[in-house]
């Protein structure tokens, strides 16, 4: 590792959900050049008329310098780094469209939370197989706890970056660190991934659990035991265990199981409460990954062959119709066993 740093100035934020955006302000406030690219035509343009994201990001004003387009074309021309912020169920798509404008792959930071359903790829995998054509060394992961809105705030976060290019890392996280905005490098990839998207699993039964009224206790437990349920596949998957007592793991789990602006949480409570998940998902602007995580993670468990009881249930809840009470009740008189967390 040599002492100097790379400095970057032109950055390209593709995906301008609520995470994006505040993502893309946050390094526009750096006096950056960044191009945030949006899906939505509306989107850009209440970005450029009003400066303000109002179909995710309502209420928060956006840096005048920051630009919005609906072009990827134009978004990516003359980026040195491509921050990627889609939802993981159309990242492979908007990813073959970045390959097909011909920008060169340079350095990626996936700020996506999620597991691709089907493949039951990592986000990395799929950035690196889709666009980089397997070079690694130039993603870099994003996770932590991390509001968007609060990020936007700039109210104080710390949050991950991992990467397998420790010079890569540490340049990357020159680029996003702000004395509000901490990060943390770490080369344990799949660790900060997985405990990114398996802690929305997570968060849907703590809503669960408090939708039903069971209080802390349970939802204490609930928590407790979702972490070493993500530790046995972590492990099972080749990540240091340790990463799921960091940021990315326990302090991302804790904040997305209790935090009133958590979605997933939301989710989760509103069908404890009795409503039916597609009435929740149609009142929703914004992506709940749990949702979809948590099939791709049932998968996962299966292939690894790793118990994951929690997000069993979870699955019956979302997709077989089962009774949320059930479910609890289920996971409760499982036979006796020992504590083990990983």
């Amino acid at each position: 590792m040599t002492d100097s740093t790379r400095t970057f100035h032109r950055i390209a934020v593709v995906g301008a959900g609520a995470w994006g955006t505040a993502l893309a302000a946050h390094l526009a406030r750096k006096s950056l050049s960044v191009a945030l690219w949006a899906y939505e035509p509306e989107v850009v343009e209440t970005i450029r008329r009003e400066r303000e994201n109002r179909m995710f990001l309502p209420g928060i004003a956006l840096p005048p310098s920051l630009g919005a387009t609906h072009s990827l074309a134009e978004a990516l021309k003359g980026a040195e780094v491509l921050l990627f912020a889609v939802p993981s169920h159309a990242a492979r798509s908007v990813l073959t469209r970045i390959h097909e404008t011909g920008h060169p792959a340079g350095p990626v930071i996936s700020a996506t939370k999620g597991i691709e359903e089907g493949s039951f790829e990592l986000m990395s995998e799929v950035v690196i197989h889709t666009w980089l054509r397997g070079n690694a060394d130039l993603l870099a992961v994003l996770s932590g706890p991390s509001f968007a809105g609060e990020v936007a705030r700039e109210l104080p976060t710390a949050v991950t970056l991992a990467g397998s290019d420790r010079e890569l890392v540490r340049d990357l996280q020159a680029l996003l660190m702000t004395p509000r905005f901490r990060v943390y490098g770490s080369s344990d990839v799949v660790g900060v991934q997985l405990g990114g998207a398996l802690k929305n699993v997570i968060a849907l039964a703590a809503g669960v659990v408090d939708g039903l009224g069971l209080g802390h206790n349970t939802r204490a437990a609930l928590i407790t035991r979702g972490l070493a349920e993500i530790i046995r596949l972590g492990q099972a998957m080749g990540a240091d265990p340790r990463t799921f007592y960091g940021l990315s793991g326990v302090g991302d789990l804790v904040l997305t199981s209790t935090g009133p602006a958590s979605r997933n949480h939301q989710v989760g409570l509103r069908l404890g409460q009795g409503e039916r998940l597609t009435d929740i998902l149609n009142s929703m602007q914004a992506v709940a990954e749990g949702v979809r995580t948590a099939r791709a993670a049932l998968g996962l468990a299966r292939r690894h062959r790793v118990d994951m009881p929690i997000v069993q249930e979870v699955c019956a809840v979302l997709f077989e119709g089962k009774a949320c009470d059930r479910a609890v009740r289920d996971l409760m008189e499982r036979g006796a066993k020992e504590e083990v967390v990983c």
